[in-house]
């Protein structure tokens, strides 16, 4: 399975040609509302596309730009009405919302740089919570660069991370430097 992703990456690469990074950078964006896509996929091609430090950053900004624009849109347009209709099917709960919108911030950056952690349902629930934007903006922003450093380094040679234990212990220290840089942030900045 992952012989056959690696093989789509390097085909899309060469028939989109030019396009392929701006294909990559949408995708990336979209993917931020939209479970279907992979985005380890999309960060991959804007590695290869653009080298490790530019598609490092560009793959950086399109999700943290997707996920912050998923979050505003169910803040600001949805999240009455979408959280009346989950409250009634009983999907969540007053206590769900409470637990979220009391997240520490080393918690949620924590979360948001799992890599297997889906962006779309963290942006969802953060923006039917009463957390406060600031919060959110700062573990995003966070969080994401440690989900885009395993997924640009790793996802390049993913076939070959599949086969090394390595890669598990890559994971679990980039978490930990996750949740200490982000107690530093939150030292300084004081977010609550």
């Amino acid at each position: 399975m992952f012989q056959v992703i690696d093989t789509f990456i390097t085909h899309a690469l060469e028939n989109l040609g030019v396009w392929g990074p701006y294909v990559g950078c949408f995708c990336i964006f979209i993917e931020s509302m939209l479970p279907i896509l992979p985005l380890f996929v999309f960060i991959t091609i804007n590695f290869l596309a653009f080298g490790n430090i530019w598609g490092f950053i560009i793959s950086w900004i399109c999700t943290c730009l997707g996920c912050f624009t998923s979050f505003l849109l169910f803040r600001k347009n949805i999240q009455t009405w979408l959280y009346k209709r989950l409250k009634k099917k009983g999907i969540i709960s007053e206590e769900t919302i409470e637990y979220v919108s009391n997240l520490k911030l080393e918690q949620l950056t924590t979360i948001i740089a799992i890599p297997f952690t889906p962006a779309f349902l963290v942006n969802i629930v953060a923006g039917l919570s009463k957390m406060k934007t600031k919060k959110f903006i700062t573990a995003l922003l966070i969080g994401k660069i440690f989900l885009v450093y395993f997924w640009g380094f790793i996802g390049v040679g993913l076939v070959e991370s599949i086969k090394e234990p390595r890669y598990l212990v890559k994971v679990g220290v980039i978490l930990v430097i996750a949740y200490i840089f982000s107690l530093l942030i939150n030292k300084k900045l004081k977010i609550k």
